[in-house]
């Protein structure tokens, strides 16, 4: 069953109709084919202006949407030969962060992703998405593995953030994630990062500080969520809509500034209508830029990566 964003109610409703009168066509001998027709194109229509002028609220709306293909899907569908590698080797397993080696267009790499998880038992398992510190030194541990073997790492970012509590506090998660940032940037392997839902603060970083930034159209990527800065600034999560404005969270906003290299389009509707079609296409973003980075002497890939962070945000906005 599709689940509707609050701002797609009048689409929401044209699809009922078209739903109905399907039903009642296989219930009868009543030829409305070309009613369903009309209201199709309608609603295809309305869905298209719709998305093609979402505020950035509507994109952290779309970027959190439940039925959004999520790390496991991406793997599932574009890694083959893939054997998860679990543990720190430290504390724990946390199962927040997708962790192994597999091939990605015949190229061995190691592939790391956050799950939020895709009902309420798989989502307590994946803790939301929120990895603590064992899932940031797992990572840690992975890239070091690739550094070792000459291995490219591979991505996919999202999470709402690192988790906050108590223990992951006590086990060192802010060192944890600073860390990850550390060894990212020291590797001389391509690292290759994709922001598939939405990329909440350090929790975020910690996973993208990589060579090549890909990101959805309607993903977003912040040091914190808009209802985290509207209770800071305004003292309300009320100001969310105006948080998000302000955060300049968009792909498109991070694009112009720098921080992210690629923005790649989703299908009409948001990469939840077609899952299959935004994973592929995925798929072939993450394999030209891999080939790209694979061209890149690894003595250079360091530097390079350094420059390019160093020259990040001094673009403007435009």
């Amino acid at each position: 069953m599709r689940h509707y964003l609050d701002f797609e109610k009048p689409v929401a409703e044209l699809e009922g109709k078209i739903e109905e009168l399907k039903h009642l066509s296989d219930a009868g001998d009543l030829n409305i084919a070309e009613e369903v027709q009309r209201l199709q194109t309608k609603a295809d229509r309305l869905l298209r202006s719709t998305y093609a002028k979402l505020s950035a609220w509507q994109k952290t709306q779309v970027a959190r949407h439940p039925q959004r293909p999520q790390a496991s899907d991406y793997i599932a569908q574009l890694v083959t030969d893939f054997t998860p590698l679990t543990g720190d080797r430290l504390y724990g397993e946390d199962r927040a962060i997708l962790s192994g080696l597999g091939r990605l267009g015949g190229h061995a790499c190691v592939v790391l992703g956050q799950e939020k998880g895709k009902d309420l038992t798989s989502r307590q398992t994946h803790n939301f998405g929120m990895a603590r510190p064992e899932g940031y030194r797992k990572a840690q541990r992975l890239m070091r593995l690739a550094q070792r073997f000459g291995l490219p790492v591979i991505t996919f970012v999202d999470t709402p953030g690192a988790y906050p509590g108590i223990g992951a506090e006590e086990r060192g998660q802010a060192e944890a994630i600073a860390k990850s940032i550390e060894v990212s940037l020291g590797l001389d392997v391509p690292v290759i990062a994709v922001v598939i839902g939405e990329g909440g603060s350090g929790g975020a970083v910690a996973l993208a500080s990589a060579d090549r930034v890909l990101m959805l159209e309607h993903a977003v990527y912040s040091v914190i969520s808009p209802e985290g800065c509207a209770s800071i600034l305004w003292r309300s999560a009320d100001h969310a809509k105006d948080a998000a404005e302000a955060l300049r969270l968009t792909a498109q906003d991070l694009h112009r500034l720098g921080v992210i290299d690629t923005v790649i389009e989703e299908p009409v509707g948001g990469a939840h209508r077609a899952p299959q079609d935004t994973v592929a296409t995925v798929g072939r973003a993450l394999q030209g830029a891999l080939e790209e980075r694979l061209a890149v002497p690894r003595g250079e890939l360091r530097q390079q990566r350094r420059q390019k962070f160093l020259e990040m945000g001094q673009a403007g906005l435009g």
